[in-house]
C-alpha cells in the first residue's frame, strides 16, 4: 500500500504519503488564497522526500470537506485526476474526521470546527478520535453554543469564537499525514470510505448576476 494524500479544504494546503504502517513523508502550508498554486508543488515535495515517484502510489485519499468551493474542489480535482491517470482508487476522508482523529483530546466527547466565513462554522461532534457522533453542518456559533456547551474543541473555527467554544485543543488545520493514517486503518480493517465527492452544505459564494445587461449584437 502506497497512499497519496491530500486535503484543500481549509487554508492548510496539506499532502503526505502513507506506506500502510506510517506516514514516509508530508508537507503543510497555511494559504487560504493559495491552493491551486501549491498543491503540485507539495505533491511534488512529497515524493521526492520519500524518494518515489507517482506511478507507486496505489491510491489516493482526498480530504472531502466541508469547506468552502473554490478551495476544496482544487483538492478534489486534482485527486481525481490523479485516480484516472494512475488508474487508482480515490477514497474520501470527511475533513473533520481528520483533525478530530488527530486531536490531543483525552477523550470524548468533542467537537471540531473549521471556519465556513460568513461567521459560521462547519462542524461535528465526536465519541473520541475515530466516532463522529453528528453529521458535519454548517451554523453561526451562537445558534449551537447550547448544543456543544462544555465540549472541548478542535480546529480554527473554535478558535475564532471563544465565547462558545472556551476550551479549544491543537490542531487548528486538518493534515494529509492525519487523513492518511485514518484512511490506512480503515482500509486495513476492510472498511469502505466515501465516495471523493464534496461536502460543500451550502452555495458558493459566487454568484451569477441578476438582471445583466446582454451586450452580444442580436
Amino acid at each position: 500500500m502506497l497512499l497519496l494524500a491530500l486535503d484543500t479544504a481549509t487554508p492548510a494546503v496539506t499532502v503526505a504519503l502513507h506506506d500502510g504502517e506510517a506516514v514516509i513523508a508530508s508537507s503543510s502550508q497555511v494559504d487560504a488564497r493559495r491552493h491551486g498554486e501549491l498543491l503540485l508543488p507539495a505533491v511534488d515535495r512529497v515524493l521526492a522526500e520519500a524518494g518515489v515517484t507517482l506511478d507507486a502510489v496505489t491510491g489516493i485519499v482526498t480530504g472531502i470537506g466541508p469547506g468552502p468551493y473554490t478551495g476544496l474542489r482544487v483538492g478534489l480535482m486534482t485527486a481525481d485526476t490523479f485516480g484516472l491517470a494512475l488508474g487508482v482508487p480515490v477514497h474520501g476522508v470527511c475533513t473533520l474526521d481528520g483533525l478530530a482523529y488527530a486531536a490531543d483530546v483525552e477523550k470524548g466527547p468533542f467537537v471540531v470546527a473549521t471556519d465556513a466565513r460568513r461567521k459560521e462554522v462547519y462542524w461535528a461532534t465526536y465519541a473520541d478520535s475515530r466516532t463522529r457522533l453528528t453529521d458535519p453542518a454548517v451554523d453561526r456559533p451562537a445558534d449551537i453554543a447550547e448544543r456543544v456547551a462544555g465540549l472541548p474543541a478542535v480546529g480554527a473555527g473554535a478558535m475564532l469564537y471563544p465565547d462558545t467554544f472556551p476550551v479549544v485543543h491543537e490542531p487548528e488545520h486538518v493534515s494529509a499525514a492525519a487523513l492518511a493514517s485514518f484512511a490506512a486503518e480503515r482500509l486495513a480493517a476492510g472498511e469502505e470510505l466515501p465516495a471523493p465527492r464534496p461536502l460543500y452544505l451550502r452555495r458558493p459564494d459566487a454568484q451569477v448576476p441578476r438582471n445583466y445587461k446582454v451586450v452580444t449584437p442580436k
